[in-house]
């Protein structure tokens, strides 16, 4: 019985270790993709299904597609169980449950994207599956969709203030073995997290602030997902330096997720 319990447990850190680092690879995609847009080198402002139509397009794109779609399903399993098993000892009060169902939502979205990428490998057709606009006008056609949208918009801003909140009382060290780390090592961790986190509740605020504008005129053109997020970074006074300080916390995310798969207490 032991044996088999510790079996699981293996298993367990494998698969979220495994996850971490798909969905680590799919940031530091977007980022990079995005920081050669700002320097003019060809990149553009991708959304996470674009960064992986990228990777395809590339030598011994099928087998990159292939490991990266079963890291991500390793990612959604991994959020299931901190879901279900509470690893992050959220509790069973009304905050914990919605941060627990939050859990849920995430590992869906991963997964469909680890089904995407088994999809171009099957089929060899790379499409965005639709764009913001249309699946904001989708969920606006359905009785109370609008307000549907707004509330969808309001979590954007809400997870993305979380993010930023996060780096400022640096809440991820507590999930970290940070006695495996060196000072050096854990000072560097420390920017390179503290950044990325940031970065992404940026990107994530302007994703809720264009999905509240969509409701509120109830125009779903004026949606955007994360491609589009930061093409506005882009349009702004000092645009390119925006984008670029941005997509380098992409990046920078990115990073945090290595560091999670190499560190992150996924006991």
């Amino acid at each position: 019985m032991k044996d088999a319990s510790a079996t699981a447990h293996k298993g367990q850190k494998a698969v979220a270790r495994m996850g971490y680092i798909a969905k680590g690879v799919v940031y530091l995609l977007i980022g990079g993709l995005a920081i050669m847009a700002a320097v003019g080198l060809g990149g553009k402002n991708a959304s996470s299904k674009e960064a992986i139509n990228s990777l395809a397009s590339q030598p011994f794109g099928g087998f990159m597609l292939g490991v990266l779609g079963i890291g991500l399903f390793g990612y959604t399993i991994w959020r299931f169980v901190q879901a279900w098993s509470d690893t992050e000892d959220k509790g069973s009060d009304a905050k914990g449950i919605v941060t627990r169902i939050g859990f849920v939502i995430s590992g869906i979205t991963y997964a469909g994207l680890g089904v995407y990428c088994f999809d171009i490998i099957l089929n060899a057709a790379y499409s965005s599956g639709g764009s913001t606009e249309d699946r904001t006008a989708k969920l606006m056609s359905y009785p109370g969709g609008v307000y549907l949208v707004f509330a969808v918009g309001l979590v954007f801003i809400g997870v993305g203030i979380r993010q930023i909140w996060r780096a400022v009382k640096r809440s991820y060290l507590k999930n970290w073995h940070t006695q495996e780390m060196s000072r050096h090592q854990l000072k560097v961790a420390e920017g390179i997290t503290r950044w990325g986190l940031s970065a992404r509740g940026v990107v994530f605020m302007i994703i809720g602030g264009f999905l509240c504008l969509a409701a509120w005129n109830t125009n779903p053109d004026q949606a955007e997902g994360l491609g589009g997020a930061l093409s506005t970074l882009a349009s702004q006074p000092f645009g390119p330096w925006l984008l670029g300080i941005v997509a380098l916390g992409l990046i920078s995310y990115g990073g945090y997720c290595l560091l999670n798969a190499r560190f992150r207490d996924v006991s």
